[in-house]
């Protein structure tokens, strides 16, 4: 079976592939095509990139971003949650009330505005993020911010501290779910979301920017 291959050129270089001798390519497989996009995604690509960088910049990790999307509301714009969540990101009226007052471009507090939701979840999620121990690596404190955005970083806060150790490994502060503040039956849910979205789904979308 022949190998589908994703092949970059320098870029001063950047004319036909088929004009450009074999050295100069650099090439990786594609995606399988059951791990590609949903069709539903692509219409939002281009805005969730520029919207991540402004916030982010230029190396945002757009395919968390767009895996983070994928797995709230599956791209729907119209999405309510059983609790209540709204739109593409999935945010809680309150939560949505209380980003506005992070970013003034949010003001207008509009989960069902695809813009609106797009711009709120990577703000937020750089919120969480800088949250996280500066001591981790940029995927677990992706991990970290996951976890906050799903269940609340208070409630790791906590669970860090029933570590009882001084400076806990993210690992260590998994196990601690549900030995503080949070009930352990909202540990499977909160601990599968960043699995969830940084192991099943980024790979998904790793043509779209920098992955964690």
């Amino acid at each position: 079976m022949m190998l589908a291959l994703r092949c970059l050129l320098p870029r001063r270089l950047a004319f036909s592939v088929a004009l450009a001798p074999l050295a100069l390519l650099s090439c990786t497989p594609a995606p399988a095509q059951s791990e590609q996009p949903p069709h539903a995604a692509l219409a939002y690509r281009a805005e969730l990139t520029r919207t991540a960088r402004s916030v982010w910049g230029l190396d945002a990790p757009v395919p968390v971003f767009a895996a983070q999307i994928h797995q709230e509301s599956g791209w729907r714009p119209d999405a309510v949650s059983p609790v209540g969540a709204l739109g593409l990101a999935q945010f809680m009226p309150a939560t949505a009330r209380w980003i506005a007052t992070v970013d003034p471009a949010l003001i207008r507090g509009e989960p069902y505005n695809p813009s609106w939701a797009m711009r709120a979840m990577v703000t937020y999620d750089q919120q969480l993020y800088g949250q996280a121990p500066a001591r981790y690596a940029a995927r677990d404190r992706m991990w970290v911010a996951l976890r906050g955005y799903n269940g609340g970083i208070g409630h790791w806060r906590n669970e860090a501290r029933a570590t009882g150790l001084p400076e806990p490994r993210r690992e260590q502060v998994d196990t601690a779910c549900g030995r503080a503040s949070r009930s352990i039956k909202h540990c499977a849910e909160n601990l599968g979301y960043p699995k969830r979205i940084l192991i099943d789904l980024q790979p998904r979308y790793a043509l779209w920017g920098p992955t964690l």
